[in-house]
C-alpha cells in the first residue's frame, strides 16, 4: 500500500489505486482528462520524453523505500492525527481589492499554490484550483482547509494562466472551464496538458504548450517553461505530461514560479540564465524523508531561493501548504522551519494570509510576517 500511494503520488492528489478510486471516479470521467494515446502526438516532439514518459534531468537521490523508510512513513501517518489540520479557522484577507493597481512585483496567494503574480503592468494565474477538493471526485479526497478568499469572478482581467503540471491539486477541471468562461487569457501549460484542456472543450486558440526552456511572449511580458523534479499523472499512466516551474519575465522585473518540485540542481541554471528574481514562489509543504525527490521542504526552498535570487533585492513566498492535507508532518510546520531557515540565512520572506498581496522587488518595503498560523 506505501509503494502504491508513492507511485501514484501521495502528497500530490495523484488517486490511489483499488476500490477507492472506482468511488471516487464514479460520474466524474471527464475531470481525468485525455488518454496517453491523445497526448503522446504532441509529447513525441520532446527530447526530454523517452519510451512513452517524460524523464527528470536528474536521476533519483539513491533514496530507496526499504522497509525502515516504509515503517516511518507509516508511522507518521497514523500519529498524524489532528496535527495535520489547524487548530482553528485559518483567518483570510477577504478586504484585498483584487483590482488594485498592478505594481511593478508583487503577488496575492490564495491557498496552495494558487498565485496572481503581477510584474510590470501584467497578471499571470498559477496554478488556479477553486474547488473544494483537489480531486477527480466531488466527494471524495483532499478537502479545502479554508475557504477562497475571492470568488473566481472577483479576479481582475488576467494576461495569462500558467499551469505546473496536471496533479489535481493543481490542475482542477472546474476551475479550467470557468476560468474560459469569466476570462480571456491564454493557458499556457507543459507538453501534453493541451490535450487535456481540449478534452474540457478549451478553444486551440487559447492553448499554448512549451517544453523545458521554451518561451512565449504576451506584448512585453515572456513566460519561459523551465524544469522542475517531479512527475505527473492523473490516474494509473504517470509521466505522459510534462510538468514544470515558470519564470515570468516583464521588461524591468523578474518572477520564478516553482509549482511543486523537489529541490534540483537546475535553479541555479535558471537563476543564472534568467534571473536574479524579484519574487520567488516556491513549495515548503507536503514533504517527508519518503519522497524528498519530488518535494522540497522548508530548508530546500531556502537553499533554492539562493540559487535563484539576490539577497538584496528578492523576496521569498511560501506555497504548496496550508490548503489541503498532503503529508504527515504538523499543519504550522513548513512555515515555522521556513521562519527559521530563512533567518538563518537572512532570506526576506512573507508568508501571506491567504488572500493576501504582498510586494516584492528591491525597493519594495522590507517584508514582514506575522506569525498568523501560530493558534
Amino acid at each position: 500500500m506505501v509503494k502504491a500511494a508513492l507511485r501514484f503520488g501521495f502528497g500530490t492528489a495523484s488517486m490511489l489505486a483499488g476500490g477507492w478510486v472506482l468511488k471516487a471516479l464514479r460520474g466524474t470521467p471527464a475531470s481525468l482528462g485525455a488518454t496517453p494515446a491523445e497526448i503522446a502526438p504532441v509529447a513525441r516532439r520532446s527530447p526530454h520524453y523517452r519510451d512513452g514518459a517524460f524523464q527528470n534531468l536528474e536521476a533519483p537521490s539513491g533514496i530507496k523505500m526499504d522497509r525502515e523508510l516504509q515503517r516511518k512513513l507509516l508511522r507518521d501517518l497514523a500519529n498524524a492525527g489532528s496535527l495535520g489540520k489547524p487548530s482553528g479557522p485559518i483567518p483570510l484577507a477577504r478586504d484585498q481589492r483584487a483590482d488594485a493597481a498592478v505594481a511593478p512585483a508583487a503577488a496575492s496567494w490564495y491557498g496552495h499554490s494558487t498565485a496572481l503574480i503581477e510584474i510590470d503592468g501584467y497578471r499571470v494565474l498559477a496554478d488556479p484550483i477553486w474547488s473544494r477538493r483537489c480531486s477527480p471526485s466531488r466527494s471524495v479526497g483532499p478537502q479545502r482547509m479554508h475557504e477562497v478568499p475571492v470568488p473566481l469572478e472577483g479576479l481582475p482581467a488576467v494576461d495569462a494562466v500558467v499551469v505546473s503540471h496536471d496533479h489535481y491539486d493543481h490542475l482542477d477541471i472546474d476551475t479550467i472551464v470557468a476560468l474560459a468562461r469569466t476570462q480571456r487569457a491564454p493557458f499556457v501549460v507543459p507538453l501534453g496538458i493541451g490535450a487535456h484542456l481540449r478534452k474540457w472543450l478549451i478553444p486551440e486558440n487559447r492553448i499554448v504548450e512549451l517544453d523545458w526552456y521554451e518561451s512565449h511572449r504576451i506584448g512585453e511580458l515572456t513566460l519561459t517553461c523551465t524544469p522542475a523534479r517531479h512527475f505527473s499523472g492523473r490516474l494509473f499512466a504517470r509521466d505522459t505530461t510534462l510538468w514544470a516551474s515558470w519564470v515570468v519575465s516583464g521588461p524591468s522585473h523578474r518572477a520564478f514560479f516553482g509549482g511543486d518540485t523537489g529541490y534540483t540542481k537546475s535553479f541555479a541554471d535558471i537563476g543564472a540564465e534568467y534571473g536574479p528574481f524579484d519574487l520567488t514562489l516556491l513549495p515548503i509543504g507536503a514533504y517527508h524523508p519518503a519522497f524528498a525527490d519530488i518535494h522540497m521542504n522548508p530548508e530546500d526552498a531556502v537553499r533554492a531561493h539562493q540559487d535563484l535570487a539576490d539577497a538584496d533585492r528578492s523576496l521569498l513566498v511560501p506555497i504548496h501548504w496550508a490548503t489541503f492535507r498532503l503529508a504527515p508532518h504538523p499543519w504550522a510546520e513548513p512555515a515555522e522551519r521556513l521562519f527559521a531557515a530563512a533567518e538563518a540565512e537572512r532570506v526576506r520572506i512573507a508568508v501571506p494570509i491567504p488572500g493576501q498581496r504582498v510586494l516584492g522587488g528591491q525597493d519594495a518595503p522590507e517584508a514582514t510576517s506575522e506569525p498568523w498560523w501560530r493558534m
